[in-house]
C-alpha cells in the first residue's frame, strides 16, 4: 500500500513539473511576441501603455503589478525613449516565480522519491532476510550465502540471527570450514558473533567429535569479548563426558564458575552439570557417584541438581526412581517447578502411561504451577498416539479456556488424530475452529487432512483440499504428493500419478525414495496386466 502511494504521488508531482515547464515556454513566447508588437504599437499610441504589456501585468499577480506601474508613472513623459526594459523587468519576476515554484517542486519529488526507494530498500532487506532463513530450513545453504553475498555488495548486511540461520545449517551439514569462514567474515565486516554464534559453531564441533577445536574457539570466545553461558557449558561437558575426559570437564568448570562464585556454590553447580553430562551419555552408575558425593560433603542441594537427577531417570525411562526422588525433593521442602512436573510428565508419556501423566498434570494445578503449553502439548500429543483423540481434545478445550491458544502443531495432533480414526467431519470442524482462533493452518495441516480423505478413498475430495491448500499461498511438499501419487497409483490412476510427478517438478520439489517406489511398483502391476 505505501509503495502505491508512494508511486502515484511521484508520478503527479512528474506531471506536474512536466507541465509547469511547458506553461513557462508558452509564456516566455508570448513576452517576446508582446514585446514585439508593443515596439510597433507604441509609435502609433504615444504614451498609452500597450495593451499586451497590461495583460501581462495582470497575469502576473498584484507583487508584480504595482511594481511595474509605478515604473511607468515615473517614465510617463519620456515618449520618445521608451524603456524596453520594463518588459524584461517583469519578466525576470515572472520567472523568478516560476523557478521558485519549480525548486519547491523538485525538492518534493526528490523527498518522494527518496520515500519510495527507503521503502523498497526495507521491504527488500525483510523479503531477503526471510528468505535466507527459509532457504537455511529448507538445506539450500549454498543458495541462502549466494543471497547473503548479494546483499553484502549491495552494502546491506544481514543482521546476526539471519547469520546465526547460516552458521546452524552449515554446522548440522557438516560443512565446518564454510561455517569457520563465515563467523570470521562476520568479525571483519559484521555483525559480531553473539554466544548463540558461537554455541552453534561449538556444537558442530562436538557432533564431529573434534572436541580440540570446540575447546579452541571456547578459548577464542573470551578473546572476541564474549561471555560463554550455560548452554556453551552444557555443550563442551557433555562432549568431555562423552569421551570419559570427566577430570577435564571438571577442570573447565571449575575455571568457569569459580571465579564468579564461592567454593561450595562452584562444587554444586560443577557437580550438578557433571552428573548432568553423564545421564545424557548412558552413564548412569557415574551419575549416582557424584551424587553421592554431593550428599557425603554436605552441599545444599537445590531444585536445579533433583531436576538432573529425576531427568536423568526418566532418559533411562525409570519412573519409579523418578517418583521417588520427586516425593524426596518436597520432602526436603523444595518446590517442584514448572521443569520437574514437565519432565515427569514426558517421562511417564514416553512410556505410555498417559493416566499418570494426567495426574501430574493435576497435581502442578494445585500446587499453584500453572500447566504451559509444553504441559499441554505433552499430553496432547501422547493421547492422540495412543488413540484417545477424543480425551486430547478435551485438553484442547481446557488450554482455549484458560486462554493459552495452542500452536499449530497441537492443533495439527489432534486433526491427525481424528483422520487416522476415520472421522474427517471432526478433523476439519477442528480444522474451522483452529483458524477462528487465529492460527493459520499450514503444510502440516492440510497434508493430515489430504492423509485422511485418502484413507477413506476420497480422492476427489483430496485433490480439492490440495487445490484449497494453494489458494491459501501454501504449496505442497513432499508428503502432499507422496499421498496423492501413492492413491493415483493404488487406485490404477496411473497417467494421474505421472502428471502429479510432473508438476512436483516443475514446483522445484525434489521426489524421494518414496515417489520414486509408488510409481516404479505402479509400472511393474501395469506390466503384469498387460
Amino acid at each position: 500500500m505505501a509503495l502505491s502511494i508512494a508511486f502515484q504521488e511521484s508520478q503527479f508531482f512528474l506531471r506536474l513539473l512536466n507541465s509547469c515547464i511547458e506553461s513557462i515556454k508558452l509564456d516566455v513566447s508570448q513576452v517576446f511576441a508582446n514585446v514585439s508588437s508593443s515596439h510597433n504599437r507604441a509609435s502609433r499610441h504615444g504614451n498609452r501603455l500597450p495593451f499586451s504589456l497590461e495583460d501581462l501585468i495582470m497575469s502576473v499577480g498584484n507583487q508584480y503589478q504595482v511594481t511595474t506601474q509605478d515604473w511607468f508613472s515615473q517614465k510617463k513623459g519620456n515618449d520618445e525613449e521608451r524603456d524596453p526594459q520594463v518588459v524584461f523587468n517583469v519578466l525576470d519576476a515572472m520567472l523568478k516565480d516560476s523557478l521558485d515554484r519549480l525548486k519547491t517542486m523538485r525538492e518534493s519529488v526528490s523527498l518522494t522519491k527518496i520515500g519510495f526507494n527507503g521503502c523498497i530498500l526495507e521491504m527488500d532487506y525483510t523479503g531477503c532476510v526471510a528468505m535466507i532463513r527459509n532457504l537455511c530450513l529448507e538445506g539450500k545453504f549454498r543458495a541462502a550465502l549466494w543471497l547473503r553475498n548479494k546483499m553484502i555488495l549491495k552494502g546491506v548486511i544481514p543482521d546476526v540471527i539471519t547469520h546465526n540461520h547460516l552458521v546452524s545449517g552449515l554446522c548440522k551439514a557438516g560443512d565446518l570450514e564454510k561455517a569457520d569462514k563465515l563467523v570470521r567474515e562476520m568479525l571483519e565486516i559484521g555483525p559480531s558473533p553473539n554466544c548463540a554464534t558461537y554455541n552453534t559453531f561449538i556444537k558442530g564441533y562436538c557432533l564431529t567429535n573434534n572436541v580440540d577445536k570446540a575447546l579452541n574457539l571456547f578459548s577464542r570466545m573470551a578473546y572476541d569479548g564474549i561471555q560463554p553461558n550455560n548452554i556453551t557449558c552444557s555443550i563442551l561437558i557433555h562432549a568431555l563426558c562423552k569421551k570419559g575426559l570427566l577430570k577435564d570437564a571438571r577442570k573447565l568448570l571449575e575455571k568457569i564458575v569459580g571465579d564468579d562464585c564461592g567454593k561450595e556454590t562452584s562444587d554444586i553447580i560443577t557437580s550438578t552439570i557433571i552428573m548432568d553430562g553423564c545421564f545424557k551419555n548412558g552413564d548412569m552408575a557415574q551419575a549416582l557417584v557424584h551424587w553421592d558425593e554431593m550428599l557425603q560433603m554436605g552441599s545444599r542441594i537445590d531444585v536445579v541438581a533433583y531436576n538432573v537427577l529425576i531427568h536423568g531417570f526418566c532418559l533411562s525411562q525409570d519412573m519409579n526412581n523418578a517418583s521417588r526422588y520427586f516425593c524426596e525433593m518436597v520432602k526436603r521442602g523444595l518446590l517442584p517447578d514448572i521443569f520437574t512436573y514437565n519432565t515427569l510428565i514426558s517421562g511417564f508419556c514416553k512410556i505410555g502411561n498417559l493416566d499418570e501423566a494426567c495426574y501430574i498434570l493435576g497435581v502442578m494445578s494445585k500446587m499453584g504451577v500453572a500447566p504451559d503449553p509444553i504441559s499441554y502439548k505433552m499430553i496432547i500429543q501422547g493421547l492422540c498416539i495412543h488413540g484417545d483423540v477424543t480425551r486430547a481434545s478435551q485438553f484442547l478445550v481446557r488450554m482455549l479456556k484458560n486462554l493459552k491458544v495452542p500452536e499449530p502443531l497441537i492443533w495439527n495432533v489432534i486433526i491427525d488424530g481424528y483422520g487416522r480414526h476415520g472421522d474427517i467431519g471432526k478433523a476439519f470442524f477442528i480444522r474451522d475452529q483452529m483458524v477462528s482462533f487465529g492460527v493459520l493452518p499450514n503444510v502440516f495441516t492440510y497434508n493430515a487432512l489430504i492423509h485422511a480423505q485418502i484413507k477413506e478413498g476420497n480422492i476427489v475430495d483430496a485433490h480439492s483440499t490440495k487445490k484449497e491448500m494453494l489458494s491459501t499461498g501454501i504449496y505442497p511438499d513432499v508428503v502432499t504428493y507422496n499421498l496423492l501419487i501413492g492413491a493415483a497409483c493404488s487406485f490404477g490412476f496411473f497417467h494421474s500419478a505421472v502428471w502429479l510427478y510432473d508438476e512436483m517438478l516443475r514446483r522445484g520439489c525434489e521426489p524421494d525414495e518414496i515417489t520414486h517406489n509408488a510409481l516404479i511398483h505402479a509400472q511393474m502391476r501395469r506390466r503384469k496386466h498387460c
